[in-house]
């Protein structure tokens, strides 16, 4: 891919997710079995994106608190586990399709403009934690934190889908 095909889809990929979240809902076929199913993994991806947000100083440090001493990209661990609970809870495999590519297509992605802006920013710093050579910090979860990186969109968004997947259930769309 070009690097301006690349550049479009990082700066889109949220755009594009409700989009895919859109289609998704759409061609779901849940049962109140695979939403519930899907509901609880996706709490999980969600409760892993707000620990994540709670510790996150956003282009003002390499955070290693939390999420961050384990792995280098905790919020976009907790995407792809939100996207495999909307898979389950839609019981499609055209949505299975729809969230693997997005995923697949648009995290990787990120990561790359991620961590090439991390590396200019932070130079060995961020070298030092991506070879997992730097020591953790100690810093407390900050509900204020995780509000500032405004993490409240990502769980209304999670409430609003499973919210519209449950009123197809109870209206038998």
């Amino acid at each position: 891919m070009t690097d301006r095909l690349i550049a479009f889809l990082v700066r889109r990929r949220v755009t594009l997710g409700f989009l895919a979240a859109a289609a998704a809902l759409a061609m779901a076929r849940p049962t109140w079995l695979t939403w519930s199913a899907g509901l609880a993994v996706a709490s999980v991806g969600e409760a892993l994106r707000i620990w994540a947000a709670g510790h996150l100083e956003k282009g003002r440090e390499v955070t290693r608190s939390g999420p961050y001493r384990w792995t280098r990209h905790p919020l976009y661990a907790g995407s792809a586990i939100i996207a495999l609970g909307v898979v389950i809870a839609s019981r499609s495999a055209i949505v299975a399709l729809i969230g693997i590519t997005y995923i697949g297509v648009t995290i990787p992605m990120a990561i790359r403009s991620e961590e090439a802006f991390l590396h200019r920013r932070f130079g060995p710093t961020y070298d030092l934690y991506r070879r997992a050579e730097a020591p953790p910090m100690v810093r407390r979860f900050s509900l204020a934190h995780a509000r500032r990186n405004r993490e409240y969109r990502a769980v209304a968004g999670l409430i609003g889908g499973f919210a519209i997947l449950a009123a197809r259930l109870l209206l038998s769309i």
